[in-house]
């Protein structure tokens, strides 16, 4: 069956699952979004993220949450699922691993507005609860309002 819109999506029923061990976002694709008449909030959510700890090297556990609000194009979820795999073996603290899937998929989408939370589960006592977020000039003040509420939402 073949759809204009999904043409380009190359992992997307491909029964062979051949899994990154390198960070890459090349691996991230886009369809079409079909109502880019309407405003509306997308959410994913990502209860298993894995990364390493740059310094140690052990493992940390985290569930990610991305909103966004699409423009023309929305990020299909199986290729999401294998971009987030990479950070299985990646190194990176918590706020850049949220900082750098925030700015992969703003570039990969231009969407209108879109925040990533990363929920990391607790080591040596504390958890850690990085947010960011971005919106283009019509959205600022979303922006603002959402960084704002994040802190109180903690």
């Amino acid at each position: 069956m073949s759809d204009r819109i999904t043409d380009n999506l190359t992992l997307l029923g491909n029964g062979h699952h051949n899994y990154p061990t390198q960070y890459d976002p090349t691996i991230l694709e886009t369809f079409i979004n079909r109502h880019p008449d309407n405003e509306y909030l997308v959410t994913l959510n990502c209860p298993e993220f894995t990364s390493l700890c740059p310094i140690t090297g052990q493992p940390d556990f985290a569930r990610i949450i991305i909103n966004y609000i699409p423009r023309i194009k929305m990020v299909e979820s199986k290729s999401l699922k294998l971009y987030l795999f990479n950070f299985r073996n990646h190194g990176d603290f918590h706020e850049d691993c949220v900082n750098t899937i925030m700015k992969d998929l703003v570039k990969l989408m231009d969407p209108k507005y879109i925040e990533v939370t990363g929920l990391f589960t607790p080591r040596g006592g504390i958890s850690i609860y990085p947010f960011a977020n971005y919106g283009d000039a019509d959205h600022q003040d979303m922006v603002k309002a959402r960084l704002l509420a994040s802190f109180r939402d903690k």
